[in-house]
């Protein structure tokens, strides 16, 4: 295998050849977009290089980078070249980046077929803390640098930041140490809790009903959804391979204690999936399946099904995001019924009155958005200096408010957004604005900012949904973003790879009633023969070394 990602011939010529065509149609879109500031451009573009002089004597410099495209910014623009914040950090950086994009939601195999073939893009934007083996391995295959001695040398930004947050430098790095990528960092507490159930308030008022915040509550709502409104699929979600029932927050799973997934009580982790508890909420979603409560294509259901169920009124409840939930749909469903209303609901509970033991909370350090230089990449220090732009002063207003005078005013020091973004003339929604011009409503290589989200709320239903969400102890049993070795990576991957297609194939069967209920015991069997207790000992020394290294800073 060739991992140095050494092009022939034949490649250079297409690569140029698509570069041409690339930069020819990002021109085309770019004259029709809002113009910036070139002065002040012009001089950003210094930040790649120590003195201005390097600065002129330096070619401009072309990368290819590999990342899949934010479903809202999709939404309005097929191909990277044509968004104008990936136009207007090129620009600053003084660096071209040819994109290389795969289709929508094949990511993963896209990226597993790419590393196989060995020409590697020199930028790649990934899951990599998911990568086989975790990201220690991907560095010891050969595919991507270890970024320790780069980060010390051309990544003042942040490395400043990590010296500052002890916290989060624990979880941007292996267990071994080893910096693998350009973390994308959620700055503030605030941040991290965005979604929860989401309800026809409409459809409420109009049967006299409540909010519903217990189990029973929810399942007369449904009923009376599907028997009075006539909705197909009261209750929607998005299904495997996402976290199935409920989002990664516990969603209706949590009201009985548990998360499906790994979390800690006490310090000690648990896997919610082989918990007594997990048969119960089964035997729940059983009969509700059975009743018609819940979406029929249970497994299938992706962000734009899902969205196309809400909007048309094929359901009426959802649990999804404040933004590209609420914020996406009402005003699309009020330009046809100003009528229609969105409310947030708490997370559901057994008792009236009991406070939620699990909601979604993401860790400090996404999953998503981190960028790896590769092996093949020939100018490391310039890649490193680029993506550090992005925890530098100027690029964090970038990749959080976009350019000012178009995207965003400075108003008595705070960064506010314009009526691009927030009153579109195009009609998008501030989802689709913000995905345009920032990357503020998403992920990528940058500390975000809770100052967008004070504005990208804007709806009384956002603002209301974030407070009713965050009222749970999910805090107290979220996990961080947990550092593995390569071999405790590497068994955990290969473990779990397993016992999640066994979960899901399991839930899905007893839920549909293909399976009775009383296999549950048989399933938890396999699923320990399968290693899930290794597994939790490793999640559970991976947990103790994090705490010891946090007690030592």
């Amino acid at each position: 295998m060739n991992r140095t990602g050494k092009r022939n011939r034949g490649l250079a010529v297409t690569l140029m050849l698509t570069m041409l065509i690339v930069l020819l149609g990002a021109y085309e879109s770019y004259e029709r977009l809002p113009r910036v500031n070139s002065t002040a451009s012009e001089g950003n573009s210094r930040m790649l290089w120590p003195s201005e002089d390097k600065a002129r004597d330096k070619p401009q410099l072309s990368f290819t980078y590999w990342a899949e495209l934010n479903g809202n910014a999709a939404s309005i623009k097929s191909k990277f070249e044509e968004v104008p914040f990936f136009q207007e950090w090129q620009q600053r950086t003084g660096v071209n980046l040819d994109f290389i994009q795969p289709p929508g939601n094949q990511g993963k195999e896209a990226l597993s077929v790419l590393l196989a073939s060995g020409e590697l893009p020199d930028l790649i934007e990934y899951e990599w803390i998911h990568y086989p083996g975790g990201p220690e391995k991907a560095i010891n295959d050969g595919y991507i640098l270890r970024l320790n001695e780069v980060m010390d040398q051309y990544a003042p930004h942040l490395k400043k930041y990590l010296s500052e947050h002890p916290d989060i430098d624990l979880q941007v790095r292996t267990a071994n140490g080893s910096y693998y990528a350009f973390p994308f960092i959620q700055g503030d507490r605030r941040l991290r809790t965005y979604q929860g159930p989401i309800i026809r308030k409409d459809w409420l008022d109009e049967l006299g009903l409540a909010v519903p915040e217990t189990i029973a509550e929810w399942h007369d709502v449904l009923k009376a959804f599907k028997d009075h409104k006539g909705a197909q699929a009261p209750l929607t979600f998005l299904g495997v391979p996402n976290p199935l029932f409920g989002i990664e927050g516990g969603g209706f799973v949590g009201a009985f204690g548990i998360k499906k997934d790994f979390y800690q009580e006490q310090g000690k982790v648990k896997f919610g999936a082989v918990e007594p508890e997990y048969k119960t909420f089964l035997a729940l979603f059983r009969d509700w399946f059975q009743e018609g409560l819940i979406d029929p294509n249970l497994a299938a259901v992706d962000s734009e099904t899902q969205d196309t169920s809400m909007i048309l009124g094929r359901s009426g409840a959802s649990i999804w995001n404040a933004g590209a939930g609420i914020g996406t749909w009402l005003p699309l469903m009020q330009a046809k019924d100003p009528s229609v209303e969105l409310a947030p609901a708490p997370y559901p509970v057994l008792n009236k009155g009991d406070r939620p033991k699990f909601g979604q909370f993401a860790p400090a350090v996404g999953a998503s958005g981190g960028v790896a230089i590769s092996t093949s990449n020939p100018h490391v220090e310039e890649a490193a200096r680029m993506l550090d732009y992005g925890y530098s002063q100027e690029g964090h207003l970038l990749f959080n408010f976009g350019v000012e005078g178009v995207s965003y005013e400075m108003k008595d020091g705070y960064p506010t957004y314009t009526e691009l973004i927030l009153k579109n003339p195009n009609q998008w929604a501030p989802s689709q604005a913000l995905a345009m011009y920032t990357r503020a409503s998403y992920f990528g290589p940058f500390v975000q900012d809770v100052r967008y989200m004070e504005q990208y709320y804007t709806l009384r239903e956002q603002q209301e949904a974030t407070r009713i969400w965050s009222d749970t102890d999910a805090a107290l049993h979220t996990l961080p973003s947990l550092p593995k070795t390569e071999e405790e990576s590497t068994e955990f991957s290969l473990i779990m790879q397993d016992v999640n297609r066994i979960v899901d194939e399991m839930s899905l069967k007893i839920i549909y009633g293909i399976e009775p209920l009383d296999a549950f015991e048989g399933y938890v069997e396999q699923i320990h023969t399968l290693g899930i207790d290794r597994a939790l000992q490793i999640q559970q020394r991976s947990l103790d070394r994090f705490n010891e290294g946090l007690s030592a800073k």
